[in-house]
């Protein structure tokens, strides 16, 4: 792949019609990959770089390792797809700065992405047939460079976009937390100056979530099958630990873990 063309997406955008997805589970015609493809040994290799240097091919190696198991040429393809656009962005990675400030400046993003396994709408854990297929992610940045990010299936059945919201939103809180509390503890240790007691910014897409995070759980029609531990931001949030507020869909930096975009987005 050395001296193959780059590319500047890791993945091209998935059609509507999932006949036509180069990305969909083998078919009974299709023949599975043999032991001469080095498929597994490309996934792990990608997945080392999604996990601690290039979050931006999260999605794409997320999607293809599910069928490590019965692996087509289309796959291998999407494999290929992705080392060529390693390729051509080989001077991309994260950068560290050492700021002169008190604030680490940790700001948070959350999404959730609709209909993004439309194949097999199932659960990551439970393996239960649904309706609807959702995906989590959120992202950490901490002096704007990235350091905590993830994308994955949702582990419980979404009735709607909000309630996925709602999941992912909770997800990110949790992570959240532990990202503050290990912010102190390393400052503390370090004899560094302490940080304020400004809440962490965290930037959802969705209005209605903002919304019902901000009341907290009400028993109405259509929130009485969330559970109530699903609105722990709005505990975080009424504790002036964290403060989730609007931002457009293409602005949030946690799509680009739910979904593949457009070339100009991306």
């Amino acid at each position: 792949m050395d001296n193959a063309h780059s590319l500047s997406t890791p993945m091209v955008v998935c059609p509507l019609d999932t006949n036509k997805d180069p990305f969909r589970p083998k078919e009974d015609d299709e023949m599975i990959l043999g032991l001469e493809v080095p498929y597994l040994s490309a996934i792990t290799a990608l997945l080392y770089l999604a996990k601690c240097t290039r979050p931006d091919i999260a999605f794409l190696v997320n999607l293809l390792a599910r069928y490590s198991s019965t692996p087509t040429c289309r796959h291998w393809n999407g494999i290929k797809h992705i080392l060529r656009y390693l390729r051509g962005t080989t001077d991309m990675g994260l950068f560290y700065l050492n700021e002169p400030s008190n604030s680490p400046n940790l700001v948070g993003y959350a999404d959730s992405g609709y209909l993004s396994d439309p194949h097999k709408g199932r659960s990551q854990t439970a393996k239960r047939k649904t309706q609807n297929a959702y995906i989590n992610s959120y992202v950490f940045t901490c002096g704007n460079t990235t350091i905590s990010w993830r994308s994955t299936k949702q582990t419980l059945v979404a009735t709607s976009s909000n309630h996925a919201e709602i999941l992912a939103l909770h997800e990110a809180s949790r992570e959240c937390v532990w990202l503050r509390s290990l912010v102190h503890h390393i400052r503390k240790t370090c004899d560094l100056s302490s940080t304020t007691k400004a809440p962490i910014i965290m930037y959802e897409d969705n209005a209605a979530c903002i919304a019902q995070i901000k009341e907290g759980f009400i028993k109405g029609d259509r929130t009485k099958h969330i559970p109530p531990k699903f609105f722990y931001p709005h505990e975080l949030q009424k504790n002036q630990e964290i403060e989730v507020k609007k931002i457009r869909s293409q602005d949030n930096l946690a799509d680009l873990f739910t979904k593949a975009l457009l070339k100009s987005i991306f």
